[in-house]
């Protein structure tokens, strides 16, 4: 529990080691460094001298002179009983609590360029995720080097909690309960009375609602609302994991009842409204389970020698109309959510896998972009609008593949030219400063319980690349039509998907570490795609290959949804939105609504509610993504947990100054060797160049470094593998 830290603990801590005597010049800077990072204190001349490590006389004789030239000079004032203050006013910051360790927390605001570090005894009882007023006191003291890099600060309010329902596992005595939190930022038990247990026993794991918030040294008080099982259960993980991200387990009744209302059959009044490509040569290649089918590419020879071909995405709009109980479901959840088990989805069974899902040898209504394109695959004419077509082949990737690679089997002509058509377009866009990333992934293999029984490697072949070839296409043509739709004359309100450039001092630093592999990279923006391609290729089957793209990956912004057109970096399109996936993301329905609206002749609607929807989806993209790492991180962690004591290859992913992560080579799983297990020296961390040093016998241990671990520990409830370094 959170105690009230003492005014000795909460003064910057003094070095033993005695100092020489300081110039006058030394001392003002030392008295000011040391009043300004504790701007709510005071200290007589003999505490200053303390926290300085100084006895000697010459320092003892200049100090008063020093205290009254700054005294003088407005910089620090005298109070009662000899004491002195910094003059400099308290500077408050309103942040968010980002809970990194037990230890310390980071409070995170767009008021500031570099986090405030606030020691745990100093947070107020604030936890991960909250509000919180925080005093900040700049550069953070210390007695060896002076002013820190990292300001630092105490929370002085909360202002609003983050959330007040939590997943855990409980554990009772005989008097009470307690919930230990599954989250690994959330650092206390929460205490349940023996009347707010609602039936949950020993070891299940549960939702709690926190009814009293800690306070001093008390703990926070909660009601269980929810059991979902036993601890160690899959469903009952997966659930867990679903509550913990606010995931919903079902869609409500209502909902359900409004989407089973709709009825399946197309009548001919809606064909006739469109343009009917049923009769032209159409398929779709997904993977193999899944069941929502989003896109369908239909190809043809014209007479003029161009190829036509039609990238035609389900017509969601249709059946999902605004002002419905359905509609408004969708922009809540604003995505699927891909569980390494599971989908959890935007729309009800009976639109995403049946009404909407362009299944074979069934005639769907869709919304397509047509393009006409000649054998170098530039696009020498397009068109966009609502269409009927009737799919004749559901290809799974790997069937696509197999009609790549033999030649052989039903439309296998038809892949073939796609796949051509295809590497054209790519090339194209690489050459124009697309990166490339290909980043290594697995998926598990899970029983008939759930449990992982086999890692299996996720390979991107050409037949994955021929779809996302035509995907990109169709959505950064129907960008560039909204962008300019009757000749820019005004802002056309638009759902573009946008990726700003990398922040320089990132790239700078990626640089640096590439360099240690014997990689430069060049680091002006117009430089950086071409370089990292060319990093990408080098590196191909390398050691360093996986950390050097994870770390290349990191270094880009994040994308995100916007009515801005500001372009798309990573991809080197100027416009770019996504239409090519309504089933499952809300900001592809918003972009057939607007592209409707304008192939109508409508006029540009206003940006503000859209603009809080694409703030809405982009926040609910980036919960499922941290939900899906969870659920797999789970199983990894499950699946490590049966190879305890057994030794693996692995790279070193990460160094902080608590600990060293690992990646193990062949599952991807990714573990950590702490600082306080590593007992044959005392290690440093060295933050700048991504390592640690050894006091004593100098081992540096580096980011990027091959080791082999031992997993010496697994902890399910909180997803860790603790691990320990094998010479």
């Amino acid at each position: 529990m959170a105690k009230q830290r003492s005014k000795k603990q909460k003064t910057k801590t003094r070095s033993r080691t005695k100092k020489t005597s300081q110039t006058s010049e030394q001392l003002t800077s030392l008295v000011l460094t040391l009043l300004n990072a504790n701007v709510t204190k005071a200290f007589t001349p003999r505490q200053m001298l303390r926290q300085f490590s100084l006895s000697d006389r010459a320092s003892k004789a200049a100090l008063p002179e020093v205290l009254q030239a700054l005294e003088s000079g407005g910089k620090i004032r005298e109070l009662q009983h000899g004491k002195y203050q910094s003059t400099k006013k308290p500077e408050y910051i309103l942040g968010q609590v980002d809970y990194v360790n037990p230890r310390f927390a980071f409070i995170i605001s767009d008021e500031l360029e570099e986090d405030i570090k606030v020691d745990s005894d100093s947070l107020m009882n604030a936890w991960d995720g909250d509000t919180v007023k925080v005093l900040s006191y700049g550069p953070g003291y210390s007695s060896e080097h002076g002013a820190d890099r990292r300001p630092e600060g105490e929370v002085v309010e909360v202002v609003k909690r983050g959330r007040d329902e939590f997943v855990g596992r409980v554990e009772m005595s005989a008097r009470y309960g307690f919930v230990i939190p599954d989250y690994r930022k959330l650092h206390e038990d929460i205490y349940v009375r023996l009347d707010d247990l609602n039936g949950a026993s020993h070891g299940d794991k549960v939702i709690v609602k926190v009814t009293e918030w800690p306070k001093d040294d008390r703990n926070a008080v909660g009601k269980i609302i929810n059991v979902l099982g036993k601890a160690g259960e899959h469903q009952a993980e997966m659930h867990s994991i679903m509550a913990e991200f606010g995931l919903p387990f079902d869609f409500p009744d209502h909902v359900e009842q409004e989407a089973e209302k709709m009825k399946a059959g197309i009548t001919k009044k809606e064909i006739a409204k469109r343009r009917d490509f049923r009769n032209i040569t159409t398929f779709t290649i997904d993977p193999e389970d899944a069941k929502d089918f989003d896109d369908a590419l239909s190809i043809q020879k014209l007479d003029n020698g161009l190829w036509e071909i039609g990238v035609h995405i389900a017509d969601v709009t249709h059946y999902l109309q605004l002002n419905t109980a359905l509609e408004e479901e969708a922009e809540r959840r604003a995505t699927s959510v891909y569980l390494v088990d599971r989908v959890i989805p935007m729309l009800p069974e009976k639109l995403s896998n049946e009404l909407c899902s362009l299944r074979p040898e069934e005639e769907k209504l869709t919304f397509s972009a047509v393009f006409e394109m000649d054998d170098e695959g530039q696009v020498k004419k397009e068109w966009f609008g609502r269409t009927v077509i009737y799919s004749d082949r559901r290809f799974t990737y790997e069937e696509a593949q197999e009609r790549l690679e033999t030649q052989k089997g039903d439309f296998a002509e038809e892949v073939i030219q796609l796949n051509t058509l295809a590497k054209k377009i790519r090339d194209e866009r690489f050459a124009k400063g697309a990166i490339n990333f290909e980043t290594t992934e697995v998926r598990f293999k899970l029983d008939e319980k759930g449990r992982p029984i086999e890692v299996v490697p996720k390979v991107r072949k050409d037949a994955h690349k021929l779809i996302e070839e035509f995907m990109l296409l169709a959505n950064k043509k129907v960008a560039e039509f909204a962008f300019n739709y009757k000749g820019r004359k005004e802002k056309n309100t638009f759902v573009y998907r946008v990726h700003d450039y990398p922040d320089a001092e990132k790239v700078r630093d990626f640089a640096e570490f590439a360099q240690r592999f014997g990689y430069k990279i060049q680091t002006s923006d117009k430089d950086i795609p071409f370089s990292m391609n060319k990093l990408m290729a080098a590196v191909e089957g390398k050691p360093e290959q996986d950390i050097l793209q994870s770390i290349a990956i990191r270094t880009m912004a994040k994308a995100k949804y916007t009515t801005e057109a500001s372009g798309h970096f990573g991809l080197a399109f100027k416009h770019y939105s996504h239409f090519t996936s309504p089933i499952r993301r809300y900001p592809d329905v918003m972009t057939h609504r607007l592209l409707a609206h304008y192939l109508n002749g409508g006029n540009s609607p206003e940006a503000e509610s859209y603009e809080k929807l694409c703030e809405h989806s982009s926040e609910m993209e980036k919960r499922a993504a941290d939900a899906e790492r969870a659920s797999v991180k789970y199983k990894q962690v499950e699946y490590m947990a049966q190879r305890e004591q057994h030794t693996f290859a692995g790279i070193v992913s990460g160094v902080t100054e608590w600990g060293v992560y690992v990646e193990m080579v062949d599952s991807k799983c990714e573990g950590m060797v702490r600082m306080a297990d590593m007992k044959d020296d005392y290690y440093e961390f060295d933050a700048k160049n991504f390592r640690i040093i050894g006091k004593r016998r100098k081992r540096i241990i580096a980011l990027g470094d091959k080791v082999n671990v031992k997993v010496t520990n697994t902890d399910l409830d909180r997803r860790t593998i603790d691990l320990e370094f094998v010479r």
